[in-house]
């Protein structure tokens, strides 16, 4: 399909793959290591592995890709006759991925706007889709890139965690913070905001902070026309109940997904994680 736009993210959005292909979107891999083995996202390691690897105590970092990397996905792009890129990418408040596409971005050999979410997850993910849909109805540059941005200032990310630990060790959350909640033995809700981790509520057990996680939700969501996303790690127990009652009790519900967080965002927040994304069309 030549002189059409092209879009690229990374692979925090954790976008299904039916929607990669439909709307062939070039999913740039960020990596994790594990020990000394570096693997990358969605391709070498798997959310399971990850969990496996932060229960047995072993060392899990993560990295962002290379910006030869992202050089070799615009490259691919004009070679199949774009005759522009949108890239879209999690927040630059929780990774150098984006900077490292604005470095590529400058020695393409076509047009690339590169886009901070600030966002990660399917928040990240409605953004990628919304750009996709504008550049098929054939908008133009600016008129893509300003639907994607108009989606994310619209779309919230609300999640739980068993402990901040891991959150602190991989320095998203500051040891203050995370020291806090330990000391309290409270189950912290935290959310997205100004493309940062940050404290929403503190809730005394994990049960009432699920009940908490899905009010929210419902309130976010309101009336609206709204697509939602729920996100766990190892707790496909928790998400499936979860997003079963939003089906019941969000009256906009157009498209709900359920689906485990990759490699790299696993090792941020551990096995047990369930959050909710609401992401108004």
């Amino acid at each position: 399909m030549p002189d059409h736009l092209a879009l690229v993210t990374d692979s925090t959005a954790y976008l299904p793959q039916d929607a990669v292909d439909r709307h062939r979107i070039a999913v740039v891999p960020l990596s994790v290591a594990v020990g000394d083995e570096v693997l990358a996202e969605g391709v070498e390691i798997s959310p399971k592995d990850v969990a496996e690897a932060l229960r047995g105590k072993h060392r899990v970092t993560t990295s962002r890709p290379s910006p030869e990397t992202f050089a070799a996905a615009y490259r691919a792009a004009a070679e199949e006759g774009a005759r522009a890129v949108v890239s879209l990418h999690l927040s630059a408040e929780l990774s150098g991925t984006y900077e490292a596409a604005l470095l590529a971005a400058a020695e393409a050999p076509i047009p690339v706007r590169v886009v901070d979410s600030r966002l990660v997850g399917m928040a990240l993910g409605h953004c990628v889709l919304t750009a996709a849909q504008a550049a098929e109805d054939g908008r133009g540059l600016d008129e893509v890139v300003a639907a994607a941005t108009a989606r994310a200032a619209r779309t919230s990310g609300f999640f739980y965690v068993d402990t901040l630990e891991h959150l602190r060790r991989g320095g998203r959350i500051g040891p203050a913070r995370a020291l806090l909640g330990s000391a309290l033995a409270v189950k912290p809700l935290l959310h997205l905001s100004g493309g940062r981790i940050e404290p929403l509520e503190k809730v005394r057990t994990a049960s009432r902070a699920i009940a908490r996680l899905e009010e929210i939700a419902v309130e976010r969501a309101g009336e609206a026309e709204v697509d939602i996303a729920v996100h766990h790690l190892a707790a496909e127990d928790r998400a499936e109940p979860l997003a079963e009652r939003l089906r019941e009790r969000v009256p906009g519900l157009r498209d709900l997904y359920v689906g485990e967080v990759g490699a790299v965002i696993g090792a941020h927040v551990g096995p047990g994680l369930l959050a909710v994304v609401v992401s108004p069309r």
